[in-house]
């Protein structure tokens, strides 16, 4: 799209790859949506320091024509608002007009969460005979008992873990650090990856990355989604199954055992608690098949 950006676009993308510790691609997403809106807003002969309210629900209209989902539509709203706030804080705009804009509803769809039972098939799926099947059994066990992203998970460094004290160290979102611990399945499948897989995959070759691949480098995401795929298939799941599959189910089952709200928002690594309210919601519907199935009245 041909675009005259604003002279301080450039500047933010910096702001926020600089300050903010955004990644690439995130950074990426922000540019596509602010050209779109600059563009949008040059095509309508406005001027982003005078634009009001209604010009940015007019947008938001015009996006939901060409086709955009709620939730597309709230993320240029995100991205917008970010770059109002940047310019705020320059003192080039007087009035930032995004800050009444709702977000359109998203209707956000609750995740498809494996049960325990089908958490305990897929992990014991890995063959523990092989070095590729112990750092499978490894990865899968760790990511169950962290709720790691998987990038983070791929990210990991040897220098990360402290096994005896059985907790590890991660760079989240916006370079955030938190400390996570894992139990002591976990600690065990890490130890013998550790000593017996790790070193037959990497052989003479040296990587301060965990989790590495048949060369020595770390593995992709690509290749860990579909050893999940296989596993899976291996277990006998049914359902998809991707590694996100089992960060949700570490916080479903985590709060099915009673683990307090905030406690599993910090283990996520979730800036806003409100993310993690979502799997209140999935709880609240085994909450509501155990009162159906034992509440005397339901009988």
């Amino acid at each position: 799209m041909n675009t005259d950006p604003h002279p301080l676009l450039d500047a933010y993308l910096r702001h926020l790859l600089i300050e903010k510790g955004l990644a690439e691609l995130t950074l990426s997403a922000y540019s596509e949506d602010l050209g779109r809106f600059l563009h949008y807003v040059k095509e309508n002969g406005l001027e982003v320091e005078e634009l009001a309210p209604m010009d940015l629900l007019a947008y938001l209209v015009h996006l939901e024509k060409e086709g955009l989902a709620a939730r597309s539509r709230g993320r240029h709203l995100v991205s917008i608002r970010g770059f109002f706030t940047f310019l705020a804080s320059l003192e080039t705009l007087e009035k930032d007009p995004s800050r009444i804009v709702r977000l359109p509803r998203t209707g956000r769809k609750l995740p498809d969460v494996p049960s325990f039972k089908e958490m305990e098939a897929l992990l014991s799926a890995p063959a523990m005979d092989t070095a590729l099947g112990l750092r499978d059994r490894a990865m899968l066990e760790l990511l169950y008992a962290t709720g790691l992203r998987v990038s983070e998970l791929m990210g990991l460094k040897v220098t990360d873990l402290r096994m005896d004290a059985g907790f590890l160290r991660v760079q989240g979102k916006g370079s955030r650090e938190r400390v996570v611990p894992f139990h002591e399945k976990a600690r065990q499948g890490l130890s013998l990856y550790m000593d017996e897989g790790r070193p037959h995959i990497l052989k003479t070759r040296v990587s301060d990355y965990l989790f590495v691949g048949g060369r020595g480098k770390p593995l992709t995401r690509q290749a860990f989604w579909k050893n999940v795929k296989r596993y899976s298939l291996k277990a006998g799941i049914t359902r998809l199954i991707t590694p996100h599959s089992l960060r949700h189910a570490f916080a479903t089952h985590l709060l099915e055992g009673g683990a307090d709200l905030r406690v599993v928002q910090a283990l996520l690594g979730h800036a806003d608690i409100a993310t993690t309210q979502i799997y209140t919601h999935v709880n609240r519907k085994g909450l509501t098949e155990v009162h159906r199935r034992f509440h005397p009245r339901n009988s």
